[in-house]
């Protein structure tokens, strides 16, 4: 092995801080690196931690996969081996060969790899990603003077490999040879065993980021991108953690994705997967021959619990999310699967197999202090991030600062509301006015966190049907019901997030190995006045700040009226910091239809109709209310002033104030 480049060295202080869980730059010097030597020469420098390890080599295209030819030397720290291989480039296949105490040979992929093989294959490669040059300091600059909780934040949740797909025209015999590889692999069909069938990065950077453009959202938020073997785990089961996955092309492809996002105005959001791993052999599990990353199997999932109480774990995963904000530019990860990390009996039935901490609880507290330690991290390194947790529980203060008791999150997932609205919603007609409540209960606890509404994948996965699968009645009350759940949740409080797919009310199921049906607005009306909606919808939310400004503070709502249940109709105001940016939402989940229905206001003026889910070009009845509303001194709904309108079937309407009253003389004449 060659002399150490001295600047890559692991040093006795990194050791320390990696022993203590301090070491946030790990993957600066652990993995793969190149290096150039005092002498001139080039190569790669590499480092791996594996302390229970009898010898450590590297081993790839370049030596043959020979395992005595390159054998790393063992730091005087730590349990880190490291060395230096002239003549290595970027692009070169390469393992660890990890012998371990009891002599069993073990080939392991590089744990900090930035970029790997497409599988079935599993070794590392080297690449430099820091080659790659941004060209979006605009976004940047923008980002870091934004203010979240006052500006619209509406997310399109994305599966990068089935979004969109080329179609592939092949011989009879190559798809039975590809029905073959796909038993073999247990993939669904030939599809997901042909890269080729993918988009690629290049080709997301223009055709995602121009559809999510124009249809007016504001951030993407990607299902886990680092690298994993099994297509049909989605992502959530990791192997290569700080490596994108080689099926849409190389670290560098999906800088450029990212760049482009930021360029046409878009936030990318990374979905981070800290609870847990897969057990493939080449992965990080029993690493150097012994439990090393992981602690127990998850009794829900089959992956590998982190061991968290390990210090190097924790330098491994807080320099991972580093990474990804600081290196890919992500503008905020999603944290997977928190309340499985937050106790310690999560998805344990058994009494005899629960655990309890030293105060006899059943919360996880090093993952709890692991979770805040992450949040204080990445936010003070980079404060204009978001974090978010998808956390079900009742557990208190998620979205709270850790100097007050609580996780540091800045935004949390409410799946208390989903589960309600989606159970209301697939309610049949003469059975909602007893299901009302489901529609009100969350404005019992709407800003006690900062929320964000999710119909997120999970939602249209394993049985539990698409969104428009749920909704009852025939076609035309199916697609008004869609219409009519995008509305109230894009004028409730919180942020807002939605899975591909559902913006065209496709009925299938999402289906991991097969594109989105977007072929369905071009050959039917219906799909397509959807998606136009969903459209319209989204820009109008941008476009107004009442729907915003105060999305998490109890300032920007108020009830008109909540307890409407026998005509199904829920009605109330979003407030923006003016009172001219107030709009008044009235939503029908019935399919009556309703004439000079009188509506209390917040204020007295003249009032516009400026949304309605029912217009003929969203594929609706056309019950809108084109004339201007004047308020009279008509005491309804506990306000003093309201308006008679017209209200549609299974629709909803929204309001703005437009000018005070004329004023009257004194004879009443203007």
């Amino acid at each position: 092995m060659a002399e150490l480049n001295a600047s890559l060295a692991v040093s006795d202080q990194d050791a320390y801080l990696f022993a203590q869980g301090k070491w946030f730059q790990s993957h600066k010097k652990l993995g793969a690196h190149p290096a150039v030597q005092e002498d001139g020469v080039e190569g790669y420098h590499f480092a791996v931690w594996a302390p229970n390890a009898a010898s450590v080599s590297v081993v790839g295209d370049f030596n043959n996969w020979d395992d005595t030819v390159n054998v790393l030397s063992r730091s005087k720290y730590g349990g880190i081996w490291e060395g230096f291989i002239p003549g290595i480039t970027s692009e070169v296949l390469y393992k660890f060969l990890i012998v371990s105490a009891s002599g069993q040979k073990i080939f392991k992929a590089d744990p900090y790899a930035t970029y790997a093989e497409i599988r079935p294959h599993t070794a590392s490669i080297t690449f430099d990603p820091d080659a790659y040059v941004w060209e979006d300091e605009a976004w940047m600059k923008r980002r870091a003077t934004l203010k979240f909780l006052h500006s619209p934040l509406n997310i399109f949740e994305v599966h990068l490999g089935s979004w969109k797909q080329h179609a592939i025209k092949t011989t009879q015999e190559q798809e039975i040879a590809d029905a073959g590889n796909a038993e073999e692999t247990g993939a669904k069909d030939y599809f997901d065993t042909n890269v080729a069938a993918y988009y690629t990065y290049d080709d997301l950077s223009e055709e995602l980021v121009a559809y999510v453009k124009d249809m007016g959202y504001t951030h993407i938020e990607l299902l886990p991108v680092m690298e994993h073997p099994f297509d049909g785990s989605w992502g959530y089961q990791v192997t290569g953690y700080f490596a994108p996955t080689s099926r849409y092309g190389n670290p560098a492809q999906f800088k450029h994705f990212i760049d482009c996002c930021h360029q046409a105005g878009i936030g990318v959001i990374l979905d981070w997967v800290p609870g847990g791993f897969c057990k493939d052999a080449h992965g990080l599990a029993e690493f150097d021959g012994t439990r090393l990353f992981e602690e127990k199997e998850h009794p829900n999932w089959g992956t590998l619990k982190f061991n968290l109480t390990r210090g190097e774990v924790r330098s491994f995963l807080v320099s991972n999310l580093l990474m990804w904000l600081k290196d890919y530019h992500a503008d905020g990860i999603r944290v997977d699967g928190v309340s499985s990390m937050l106790y310690l009996n999560f998805g344990i039935d058994d009494p005899s197999q629960k655990r309890f901490n030293h105060k006899g609880t059943e919360e996880d507290l090093d993952a709890s202090a692991f979770l805040r330690l992450c949040n204080e991290t990445a936010q003070k390194e980079h404060p204009d991030i978001l974090m978010i947790a998808e956390e079900s529980t009742a557990w208190p203060l998620v979205t709270y600062p850790p100097e007050v008791g609580g996780l540091g999150f800045n935004l949390k997932w409410d799946m208390g509301w989903m589960n309600d609205t989606l159970h209301y919603c697939q309610t049949d007609f003469p059975y909602r006015p007893g299901n009302h409540r489901l529609l009100t209960f969350s404005s019992m606890y709407q800003f006690n966190e900062n929320f964000v509404l999710p119909f997120s994948h999970d939602e249209v996965v394993h049985g539990k049907c698409s969104l428009i699968q749920r909704m009852p009645g025939d076609w035309w009350r199916q697609f008004a019901g869609m219409r009519a759940l995008a509305l109230h949740q894009m004028t409730h409080p919180g942020a807002k997030l939605n899975f591909m797919g559902n913006e065209i009310a496709q009925f299938i199921e999402w289906r991991y190995y097969e594109g989105i049906e977007y072929y369905l607005t071009e050959e039917y009306p219906t799909h397509a006045h959807q998606q136009a909606f969903i459209k319209a919808l989204n820009h109008f939310y941008k476009k107004h700040p009442g729907l915003w400004q105060y999305a998490y503070d109890n300032r920007g709502f108020d009830w008109i009226d909540a307890d409407n249940n026998e005509q199904s109709i829920i009605s109330f105001v979003r407030h923006g910091r003016k009172p001219s940016e107030d709009l008044v939402i009235l939503i029908n989940f019935d399919v009556a239809t309703y004439q000079n229905f009188r509506l209390g206001m917040p204020s007295a003026g003249v009032w516009k109709e400026v949304f309605n889910s029912d217009a003929k070009e969203f594929g609706g009845s056309g019950i809108v209310n084109t004339k201007k509303l004047s308020t009279k001194p008509v005491a309804w709904n506990g306000r003093d002033y309201s308006v008679e309108l017209s209200v549609p079937p299974l629709g909803g309407i929204v309001l703005a104030f437009e000018k005070e009253l004329p004023k009257r003389g004194k004879h009443g004449r203007k």
